[in-house]
């Protein structure tokens, strides 16, 4: 894995990100667009993790800490990037930020149909909380 780097996402990554995503993440959010990405960015600068393999991205994952949770969101690694161990140590630097926080749990949003990605997250320690459930509304069109 030593030619696997992490680092944090600039606005400049943000159109090759959201090509990513359509490629390589499950489902879309309402929050994939080029508006949403660079609102992140300048919120949080080092809440988007990119792993990057000869100078293309692999995988990538958001590390969202509220001051209050630690909220894990789009882990994705690229189909021909899969099964190498980029989504583990995804997750090692998003846990490491937040216990440099002050974090204390992190939550993963999941998607139940994704069942190809469970068996990744069970092996990183993470279990669904089935007494829990998502409640959303959308606050714009």
């Amino acid at each position: 894995m030593s030619d696997l780097h992490i680092r944090p996402a600039t606005p400049s990554d943000i159109e090759t990100v959201l090509r990513f995503w359509r490629e390589a993440a499950e489902g879309t959010s309402i929050s994939d667009d080029h508006d949403g990405v660079a609102r992140l960015v300048a919120r949080d600068p080092d809440a988007l993790l990119l792993a990057e393999r000869d100078g293309h991205i692999a995988g990538t994952a958001i590390a969202g800490f509220d001051g209050w949770r630690c909220h894990l969101y789009r882990l994705a690694v690229h189909p021909d990037h899969r099964r190498q161990g980029i989504g583990s140590a995804l997750l090692a630097a998003a846990e490491e930020r937040f216990v440099g926080l002050g974090g204390r749990r992190g939550d993963a949003m999941v998607l139940d149909r994704n069942e190809q990605a469970h068996p990744a997250w069970h092996a990183a320690g993470y279990a669904p909380q089935p007494q829990w459930s998502r409640w959303v509304k959308h606050l714009t069109d």
